[in-house]
């Protein structure tokens, strides 16, 4: 049933980003200037030619990122230093570094249509493959892939860039009162402090406005005890992991990095499960949910874009909204929104919402069966529509923490009902790739139906990526 393309989609040490660096002594950081700024121009001019030389092949617009580096630590400089154009540029590259992000491991993707799906031949369709992509000190990013699926059944991955940039915040990104409020009191911050900071702030604020009302109560209410302080520290937490980014236009797919920017992802975005989402009223919008991972704690989240350019990053709240693998159903379901999750770390779960920023419901529906998942069960991405139900792509653990991948079917109006599901694994590790970052596991993170065929993009290891077709007909006869 299942037919390999023989498709690798490779870690690449070659693709670098530049991320900043500030030293935590602040104090060092005049220090640092005050020694370029005591060079002879000749030299420092001299010097930032080296750094062209060395790095301007490398990165789109090095110079602009050195200057916006400069104006980033300016702050901690003396007011009346006045450093040419060449030093600022020296300063600003004393306080960036170039760090790898796919070295390790390019794995558990998940698939979805492009937006553009122009300049391709008829019956022929561009997808975009989403990566978990890790690297130095484990720490997890998202980047992309486009693939052209034409109407014979062959993917042809599209040529990778081998440049690679990050997304900038968004500049005075939009906060909505009411959802912001909801938010804190599912945090338990329904008190009088917070009530000080946020009623004033109009219907929708930013995070500066935010920043300004805190710094209000805090000269207001000083010296401020340890409960007020802890609840402008987690309204502040809050506004920062609900974010938007935006990259150039003018970087392809495949140069789009995202990196962790919120404290509840500074260690990692995991296991982002794509969808392609068609609401009520016929506009459609792309969304993913995926784990925060702070160091210590992780956390379901969700970003949406129309355009895999601009992206905004969710908090997802509510006593379901709990543990990892959450996936997103296409559309509604009875007018609400549907979610399967594995909120107790072991079974399969159907959630529903009436707001995709708030989850409460979680019923089980499915729970361990077979041997290959003894030890917990989740999903390998968003349940797929067909004509006979949505099929839902399966992860099992089994003995020895091996990772199998299964299937099941779930009835279309009502998908809390298990029509069917395999007794044994659609996708297992194969000898000559069980070795690698994590060894024994095969992993998806979603899949797409094109015309007879299920395509299916999936880890091999934790390190790699392959890409399987499997034959929708026979698999659903299967599970009917």
């Amino acid at each position: 049933m299942i037919k390999n393309t023989g498709i690798a989609i490779t870690p690449d040490d070659k693709h670098v980003i530049i991320r900043p660096y500030v030293p935590h002594d602040q104090s060092r950081v005049h220090r640092i200037a005050l020694r370029v700024m005591a060079l002879e121009e000749s030299a420092a001019e001299k010097e930032l030619k080296k750094i062209r030389r060395d790095f301007s092949a490398r990165h789109h617009n090095l110079d602009k990122i050195l200057k916006h580096q400069f104006e980033a630590v300016r702050t901690y400089l003396p007011s009346d230093l006045n450093p040419s154009e060449t030093r600022k540029l020296l300063i600003g590259a004393c306080f960036v570094g170039e760090r790898t992000f796919e070295s390790a491991a390019l794995f558990n993707p998940s698939i979805v249509a492009h937006p553009d799906q122009s300049g391709i031949s008829s019956g022929s369709l561009r997808v975009i493959i989403s990566l978990r992509a890790t690297s130095e000190g484990h720490i997890s990013t998202l980047t992309f892939r486009s693939a052209i699926l034409d109407k014979d059944g062959l993917i042809s991955i599209d040529k990778v860039s081998n440049l690679a940039c990050t997304a900038e915040p968004k500049a005075n990104a939009l906060y909505d009162k009411v959802c912001f409020i909801g938010k804190l009191y599912e945090m338990g911050l329904e008190n009088d402090c917070a009530k000080y900071i946020i009623g004033p702030l109009p219907a929708e604020f930013t995070i500066a406005q935010l920043e300004d009302r805190i710094n209000a109560y805090t000269i207001d209410h000083d010296p401020i005890i340890q409960t007020d302080k802890l609840t402008c520290e987690k309204i502040l937490w809050l506004a920062r992991c609900n974010y938007e980014v935006t990259f150039d236009s003018q970087f392809t797919l495949s140069e789009r990095v995202l990196f962790p920017l919120s404290p509840s992802e500074q260690n990692g975005m995991e296991d982002a499960r794509f969808v392609l989402f068609k609401d009520d009223d016929g506009s459609k919008k792309y969304y993913a949910t995926y784990t925060a991972y702070d160091g210590k704690v992780i956390l379901p989240q969700i970003m949406e874009t129309e355009d895999f350019i601009h992206f905004k990053m969710i908090t997802l709240n509510g006593k379901a909204a709990v543990n990892k693998g959450m996936a997103l159903f296409p559309r509604k379901i009875g007018g609400r929104y549907a979610m399967i999750s594995r909120n107790d770390n072991e079974r399969l779960f159907l959630m529903y919402s009436d707001n995709i920023h708030f989850w409460h419901e979680a019923v089980p529906i499915m729970e361990p069966l077979y041997s290959w998942e003894f030890v917990q069960i989740g999903n390998c991405g968003s349940p797929i529509e067909t004509e006979r139900g949505w099929l839902l792509l399966t992860h099992g653990v089994g003995p020895l923490r091996q990772y199998t991948i299964g299937a099941a079917l779930l009835d279309r109006d009502d998908p809390s009902r298990v029509l069917g599901r395999l007794s044994k694994p659609l996708i297992h590790w194969k000898a000559k790739s069980r070795c690698g970052y994590v060894p024994n596991v095969v992993y998806s993170c979603g899949a797409l139906v094109y015309g007879d065929m299920l395509i299916i993009p999936y880890a091999l290891s934790d390190q790699q990526t392959t890409i399987a077709l499997v034959s929708l007909r026979e698999i659903l006869d299967r599970l009917s």
